[in-house]
């Protein structure tokens, strides 16, 4: 049996790179969809945003083998690989791009946006956000524009890459969403509610939801000096402006109730605004979670500009929730909402609830772990991925201490098989900051309480993470050479 296994063990290389050999020796170098062979030789890599990996440095971006989950090449126990120049302090965020070949990685120490590249495995370049430090910032996928929330200095910054900045005022934003063409940027005010039936006027008022949007030529001219054009929150730069933000609006039948962020359609119709209600803070009674549907039409857009263009945008109905709605993601007409309700104690429970939105009916509701979901991602074997921090303040932790021999996990990821709904919540090991769906090999890479960890995805089992351990702290892993774009918790 040891004999058989060693075989297969070296076979399986030594296949994978004849295959390459004979790909090279018909002028040809790629391994994947015309990707080329990267310097490293490596076919599955998981990126990691490793923070603090010395005392010299804030910032590294190694990656690993995830075929055989080691740090180093598979005949080799000495080569480790990284991406070369870079230089950000304290990574946290990875925008995973895998059919560019680009992942954005932001650092949160500096405020700095590096594009690197997956083909060449090094720092193409950075971007320049006007505003500094973001709580939020996200690149379109053509790598032309760039946004960001700066909760400090409350701004919103745009940045046509390649050119200067702009600055958009807006008190209290803290969080951007932007859908992967980068026609529709869409700035959300923290702590904030919006009724029903408020419209965009002449003069401003106090609105929760924000799009911002790229003047025309004759917008420009009509808007000079006048900062507060057709109803904007702010129009940039004010002698001559190029953006502005304008309001979105609410119909007789949608209101927003601290909105969170937005998930957008696969088609492109429609934003879906999640409210997340009584979890972040809405105390009156009977306030429940929802969802609220803006769509995406032509008319909503403003004509002749090509980049952001969301205009005359209004949610039209909303769509109630009752197990809490923070965070989201798409699989055809289905989506996955995670969130939390309170439950009797006080404390709050997580929830994943699954909505059909050609019918708007809820099909199930089912407890998952506790916390602020931030990160989802789809796995292999029909698996749903849901990473939480703070999850050891919620209601499983306090039946885990109440009952200590009923084996109550309370940790911070979820896998939930979303052909069974089928929920499985890992044991503890900290704030579930980072997922990579290592598609094809039926593993996921977590970034969890500062250290990486492999679960297979055909019973959530853990694997021996000994060799991808960091020595310092992982904040965030994607695994660089998925099929999709589909393959990244950062939208």
């Amino acid at each position: 049996m040891k004999k058989r296994s060693s075989l297969v063990l070296w076979s399986a290389p030594l296949l994978v790179f004849a295959v390459v050999f004979l790909m090279s020796g018909c002028g040809k170098n790629y391994f994947y969809a015309g990707r080329n062979l990267p310097p490293s030789g490596l076919l599955y890599r998981v990126l990691i945003a490793e923070q603090n990996p010395s005392a010299l440095s804030k910032g590294a971006l190694p990656f690993v083998d995830a075929f055989y989950d080691i740090r180093h090449a598979y005949n080799s126990s000495t080569s480790t690989f990284s991406i070369s120049g870079y230089s950000g302090a304290l990574p946290s965020q990875i925008q995973n791009m895998p059919v560019e070949q680009v992942g954005a990685v932001y650092g949160s120490g500096d405020g700095s946006l590096a594009l690197v590249s997956y083909a060449t495995e090094k720092e193409l370049s950075t971007v320049a956000i006007p505003a500094g430090v973001s709580s939020s910032v996200f690149i379109t996928q053509n790598e032309k524009y760039a946004f960001a929330a700066n909760q400090q200095s409350h701004v919103v910054s745009v940045v046509p890459i390649g050119t200067t900045g702009y600055q958009l005022n807006l008190p209290n934003v803290y969080r951007v969403s932007v859908n992967p063409g980068g026609t529709i940027a869409l700035a959300f005010v923290q702590n904030s509610s919006q009724p029903a039936g408020q419209a965009v006027g002449a003069t401003p008022a106090d609105f929760s939801v924000y799009s911002v949007v790229q003047l025309t030529t004759a917008q420009s001219q009509a808007a000079a000096n006048n900062p507060n054009y057709q109803g904007a929150q702010d129009c940039e730069p004010q002698n001559l402006p190029a953006y502005c933000l304008f309001p979105v609006s609410t119909g007789a039948n949608a209101s927003f109730d601290h909105p969170t962020k937005a998930v957008f359609s696969a088609d492109g119709s429609t934003a879906y605004i999640l409210n997340c209600g009584p979890e972040c803070g809405n105390t009156t009674p009977g306030a429940q979670a929802s969802v609220s549907v803006v769509p995406i039409q032509l008319a909503s857009l403003n004509p002749g500009v090509q980049g952001p263009a969301g205009i005359a945008l209004t949610a039209t109905q909303n769509i109630p929730i009752p197990g809490g709605a923070t965070n989201a993601i798409f699989n055809g007409n289905t989506m996955y909402i995670a969130g939390q309700n309170q439950a009797a104690d006080g404390l709050f429970q997580g929830n994943l609830t699954v909505l059909n939105t050609e019918t708007n009916a809820i099909s199930g509701t089912y407890q998952i772990s506790d916390g602020n979901h931030t990160k989802m991602l789809f796995g292999d074997d029909d698996t749903l991925w849901v990473g939480s921090t703070q999850c050891q303040n919620g209601e499983r932790y306090k039946q885990a201490q109440a009952n200590p021999t009923a084996n109550i996990a309370f940790g911070c990821m979820t896998m939930f098989n979303t052909s069974t709904n089928a929920v499985l919540v890992e044991s503890y090991k900290g704030d579930g900051t980072g997922i990579a769906s290592v598609t094809g090999l039926s593993k996921v890479y977590t970034s969890e309480g500062g250290q990486v960890y492999i679960y297979n995805t055909t019973d959530g089992s853990e694997r021996d993470n000994t060799n991808v351990a960091v020595t310092g702290t992982a904040a965030d892993v994607a695994y660089m050479d998925g099929a999709t774009d589909g393959n990244n918790t950062a939208y």
